[in-house]
């Protein structure tokens, strides 16, 4: 074993040690793990709940159709336009919109419901460890954690100005670091977050009046 090599060992050794090997201790880089594994499927999108394309909206109501038009733009819906009988002698102008081509490769599906899914642009990361309530690294034992977090790496969709304006979640998560705070409970295999600040952002969007936490 060259020398080189030993010295990346003893490196690694020391860092692991004053880390704190067990999953269990009570510290910051196990409790960044735990947030950061709570985020792993917890990423943040568009819709605060699953959405099942094609979706039908009034094209005389902008606030149904701004967040919709957004993605249009971005090439991740297609658009067309139909006529809608209202009464049996009346009809409105309803504009459709399904995910394109372009749109499947950015999709989500959902796994609970066949169908539905989300644009979701990035996960959470933890960036630092705020604060914790005192706690043991025993089985049971609880603390919270305030923490300080950033969603980067965003793709150039979520980054548009149409998209940031159709949907402020997404501009606010994406314009810097945020703070949270997450309940986390030890157990045998390690710390985990048992309440936390739900999935990863977003404010009201024009297209459903919800928003992504």
């Amino acid at each position: 074993m060259n020398a080189k090599r030993m010295m990346a060992i003893g490196s690694c050794v020391a860092l692991l040690a004053a880390a704190g090997c067990k999953k269990t201790a009570d510290n910051k880089i196990n409790y960044t793990s735990a947030i950061n594994t709570y985020y792993s499927s917890r990423p943040a999108c568009l819709w605060t709940d699953s959405v099942k394309f094609p979706v039908q909206a009034d094209t005389s109501d902008t606030t149904k159709t701004q967040g919709y038009d957004a993605l249009v733009d971005q090439g991740l819906l297609m658009r067309t336009t139909a006529e809608k009988k209202v009464f049996i002698v009346a009809s409105k102008q309803v504009t459709n919109y399904d995910i394109s081509d372009k749109g499947r490769g950015s999709w989500t599906p959902d796994t609970q419901e066949p169908g539905a899914g989300n644009f979701c642009y990035g996960k959470p990361s933890v960036k630092s460890i705020d604060s914790s309530t005192p706690t043991t690294d025993k089985p049971g034992a609880t603390t919270t954690v305030g923490y300080t977090y950033e969603v980067s790496g965003a793709p150039g969709w979520a980054t548009a100005a149409e998209t940031q304006t159709a949907f402020p979640g997404v501009a606010a998560q994406l314009s810097g670091p945020k703070t949270a705070s997450a309940t986390l409970t030890n157990t045998t295999s390690g710390w985990a977050v048992t309440s936390g600040p739900g999935r990863a952002t977003r404010p009201a969007s024009s297209a459903d009046g919800k928003v992504v936490e």
